[in-house]
């Protein structure tokens, strides 16, 4: 281990930061987290960057990440959980179409990681690799393709989906549903890393990530948090409710004061903190479940958000993976209650979500964590040339169906900056 300190180097760090993302892609296996620089209540994800030779998926299941998990470590461990493990925590099942192929979860000990600390970056790894960093190269920028994104879910089908589900709520089968759609193009030819970037500098979030596993790539500019743990403390930051920056100071404010006063809104943030509340009770040692902030604002790029958050304290006996069974997947991206939300997101999408809804995030040795929630991402395979982006927003029974569809291309519009692309007209 060694620290490399950015005033000796004859780069600036944002230039470090792109060769050493580049350096890392030639791996079989990275993962990237990134805080922009951000803060955040409760602190946003600590910037690492960690990579392994090989991409075997071990472990596979829950029970053998605990077995794997209890195995000792020096650094930390990288994973994803895809929105599919479900699955394996409740009696589910998923049908729909899969072009990305992601495990249902992936972790691995990285051979070299490196921090960044104030000044510089702590590299843990051969005394080469400083060199390795240095010497590649990045390419430039690509000019924009003018790519289509096809909605997997019509437009109309779309609208008749939100319509059903009012439907649901008002027959007692769930408050809240959460309906996600996706858009994607084929035989795209991409630099993830490349794109990555830009998408950081189109959408600087507090939660972002770059994940490679083989020829699958995750690139996610998440504002939201679904857990994390310090000590025995639990933490959870649901986001419900969303509405567009404003041209000018005085329409940004206008917008942001109308996202707090909207009843519709503070409806969805609040189900969304009592099913979290209730997940965490499962772990949490008894009366240690709070609520230290409701409906916060806060503002990014293209949006406001509205966050609340949510500590307990865990209980000594409860693990990693007992608190996944309690609170994944994350509620904001469900429903409530969540089980029967789950039942009829299958039935209403059209795509399996795989890592979208799921999380990234690290395990340290001592048993902090931190995860994510996976929204406002890109996923590409590259053996197919298969590009995708989910995007969703959460129906009550008064929800608009125009309404909706138009918050769903408000959260995609940064990845469509990034891609030149545009939605196909329907």
């Amino acid at each position: 281990m060694f620290f490399a300190s950015f005033a000796d180097l004859s780069i600036s760090p944002a230039e470090f930061r792109a060769r050493a993302l580049h350096w890392a892609n030639q791996f079989a296996c990275c993962a990237y987290y990134e805080s922009n620089g951000l803060t955040y209540p409760q602190d946003p994800f600590r910037q690492l960057l960690a990579v392994r030779a090989t991409a075997e998926p071990v472990p596979r299941t829950l029970d053998e990440l605990r077995s794997w998990l209890t195995q000792p470590a020096t650094g930390p461990r990288c994973g994803l959980l895809t929105y599919d493990l479900k699955n394996e925590i409740e009696a589910l099942t998923s049908a729909n179409a899969d072009a990305l192929g992601w495990p249902a979860l992936h972790f691995f000990e990285p051979e070299i990681w490196l921090e960044w600390q104030p000044g510089g970056v702590k590299i843990h790894g051969p005394a080469d690799t400083l060199a390795a960093i240095l010497y590649t190269p990045v390419p430039p920028a690509p000019v924009p393709a003018g790519l289509t994104m096809r909605p997997r879910m019509p437009k109309t089908a779309y609208l008749a989906a939100v319509d059903a589900v009012r439907e649901d709520i008002l027959n007692g089968e769930v408050y809240e549903l959460n309906l996600c759609q996706e858009f994607y193009a084929e035989n795209v030819t991409l630099n993830p890393a490349t794109t990555f970037l830009q998408l950081l500098a189109a959408s600087p979030t507090p939660f972002a990530g770059f994940y490679k596993w083989a020829d699958r790539y995750l690139l996610c500019a998440s504002p939201e948090r679904f857990l994390a743990q310090r000590g025995r403390q639990l933490i959870s930051q649901p986001i419900k409710g969303t509405v567009r920056r404003g041209t000018t100071p005085a329409e940004d404010q206008q917008l942001r004061e109308q996202l707090r006063h909207d009843e519709k809104e503070q409806a969805e943030n609040l189900m969304i903190v009592d099913l979290v509340r209730n997940d965490l009770a499962r772990v949490a040692e008894p009366g240690s479940v709070q609520v230290p902030e409701l409906f916060g604002l806060y503002p990014f790029r293209h949006v406001w958000q509205m966050i609340s958050t949510v500590l307990a304290r865990r209980r000594a006996e409860a693990d990693f993976v007992d608190t996944l069974r309690a609170a994944f997947p994350m509620g904001s991206m469900t429903g409530a209650p969540k089980v029967r939300a789950m039942q009829l997101i299958e039935q209403y999408e059209h795509t399996r979500r795989g890592l979208y809804s799921g999380s990234i995030g690290v395990v340290w040795p001592n048993g902090d964590f931190d995860l994510n929630v996976v929204i406002r991402s890109l996923q590409y395979r590259a053996g197919i040339g298969y590009l995708s982006f989910e995007v969703g927003s959460a129906i009550t029974y008064d929800s608009d169906p125009e309404r909706e569809y138009e918050e769903c291309l408000l959260k995609g519009r940064a990845l469509l900056e990034v891609l030149g692309a545009a939605v196909e007209q329907q």
